[in-house]
């Protein structure tokens, strides 16, 4: 709200951040108002009107301009942050750092978590922020709603935002949570919005039915005493089954009618998981032709290494495991453990225990997630029993 009427990136930013100082010192003491949204609302404001006649020359002249644009006390509850998503994608910005600033200054993303995001090392991410706020700040740029021939580009640009704060929330990439449920739930909610405003987008409409299908198996992913479980072990009965009815709807619905894109693409893999019964059930062809769609459309080295699985899954773990060790040639895919556990799931399917424990223990010694930790470690450790067990079991990838 403050940077849509005023229009300053930088001092409205430093007004909110005074205003979060202020209630983190003073809500402890005097205990949270009825309205908090409303009181921080009036703090920036009032941090915003001090700096800004801090910096003007006549006195006189800053009470006139600031009676104009009277603070209300009580401002109303509104929410503005999909407005704010499409104001701080700025078409004046490159994409990147379009989707970083906005991840860092409203998302609430780490710069660490942009860079995990990206694949990037994190001076890249911290460049790239720095380098979005020197620029809005030189440059004079004003933060106001988009025309319509805008709009296309800052909603891309949002649904990646949005994309990469759900991910995040689904599969925490640190620390002790696996999933971090007040991000997934904002971005559904964000999503939803940018939904009703543009219910006739198909890449909108794909992106809402994906995050739904998704966070659908949140309820199986852990078990009671808190162990990731994969996707093909998990208690399909525990699946939010009202979700996957409206994911399913909604890419039914868009498929047939739409101009094609990732979202739509993903969504559609998430369908074909969520509509099998029963893990034997799962149509891997279907998947991989997805995939093979998805890998055209939009490369990337997640979605390889996603495709190098239903390969395995279609043709055989050797196929896959021959199909990695080209991949592998991408530095984004070289030193990250999901391309470790990728391989020591595929040479235990493969019946190479030694190897794929060795492979368990690199992928669990390069993610910063203690439960994907914890899960890494115990496949290696499985492995690590008698032969005679083996048989018994079966490696399973997270999901």
């Amino acid at each position: 709200m403050l940077m849509r009427n005023q229009g300053g990136f930088a001092a409205c930013e430093d007004a909110v951040q005074e205003a979060l100082l202020a209630a983190a010192v003073q809500w402890p003491e005097q205990g949270m108002p009825d309205n908090p949204k409303g009181w921080l609302t009036t703090v920036a404001y009032r941090r915003w009107t001090e700096s800004w006649r801090n910096e003007t020359a006549r006195r006189r002249r800053e009470e006139t301009v600031a009676m104009l644009a009277p603070v209300d006390p009580e401002p109303v509850a509104v929410d503005d942050t999909l407005t704010l998503l499409l104001l701080c994608c700025h078409p004046s910005l490159t994409r990147v750092s379009q989707v970083a600033l906005t991840l860092r200054a409203v998302g609430g993303l780490t710069t660490p978590e942009i860079a995990r995001a990206f694949l990037v090392p994190e001076s890249t991410v911290a460049q790239r922020i720095s380098r979005a706020k020197h620029r809005i700040k030189t440059s004079g740029l004003e933060f106001r709603m988009p025309s319509p021939t805008e709009l296309p580009g800052r909603v891309a640009a949002v649904m990646e935002v949005l994309y990469l704060i759900f991910n995040e929330g689904y599969t925490a990439s640190s620390g002790s949570a696996l999933n971090r449920v007040e991000l997934t739930a904002e971005a559904i909610r964000l999503a939803r919005q940018l939904h009703e405003r543009l219910p006739e987008d198909g890449e909108v409409t794909g992106l809402l039915a994906l995050m739904l299908l998704t966070d659908a198996r949140r309820p199986a992913r852990l078990d009671p005493d808190g162990m990731l479980v994969p996707l093909t072990e998990q208690d399909r009965r525990r699946w939010d089954a009202a979700a996957i009815r409206e994911g399913i709807d909604l890419i039914s619905r868009t498929l047939p009618h739409s101009r094609i894109g990732p979202y739509q693409v993903q969504a559609a893999i998430a369908a074909v998981h969520c509509e099998a019964a029963r893990v034997e059930d799962t149509d891997w062809r279907q998947i991989l032709g997805l995939y093979d769609v998805l890998t055209t459309i939009a490369p990337g080295p997640m979605v390889t290494l996603n495709r190098i699985v239903a390969v395995a899954m279609v043709h055989g773990p050797e196929t896959g495991l021959a199909q990695l060790a080209v991949a592998e040639a991408d530095p984004s895919l070289a030193g990250h453990h999901r391309t470790q556990a990728v391989r020591a799931h595929l040479l235990e399917l493969a019946g190479d225990h030694q190897a794929a424990r060795v492979a368990y223990e690199l992928a669990a010694g390069r993610t910063l997630s203690i439960p994907e930790q914890r899960y890494l470690h115990s496949r290696a450790a499985r492995l690590a029993e008698p032969a005679a067990h083996h048989g018994r079991r079966r490696s399973r990838t997270p999901g």
